[in-house]
């Protein structure tokens, strides 16, 4: 399992500049939702979680692209992000977004743990 990673969903699930699919993990201590996108043919995930202040950034539940679908924008102040790095793009930003590597095979996306993320046991 371990690299294989943790299945999130089906490769299907995620369009380019479409809605995104939520998960929860634990990052540093704390349960925080994530989410993963496609954005030009390949699969990103990010801390729901602005690097301006530390909100939930999705506008609608699980919607975090603007209306060009080119940037990850927070809802709260504006902030965009680049949605293949997680970089501020503009507005107000300290830093970029805490990115979650992704593996994509056999029609199916996967996380993996990194950056003190661990996944959500019940």
């Amino acid at each position: 399992m371990a690299e294989q990673g943790i299945p999130l969903c089906n490769a299907a699930d995620l369009q380019n500049g479409g809605m995104a699919v939520p998960f929860d993990v634990i990052y540093q201590g704390q349960t925080c939702r994530a989410f993963a996108i496609r954005f030009e043919d390949k699969c990103h995930a990010y801390l729901n979680r602005c690097a301006h202040v530390a909100m939930e950034m999705d506008y609608q539940p699980d919607r975090f692209f603007d209306s060009t679908g080119r940037w990850l924008m927070c809802a709260t102040h504006g902030a965009t992000y680049r949605p293949d790095t997680g970089e501020c793009a503009g507005g107000p930003c300290r830093g970029g977004l805490v990115k979650i590597d992704l593996a994509e095979h056999d029609g199916v996306v996967h996380w993996h743990t990194a950056h003190n993320l661990k996944p959500l046991e019940f």
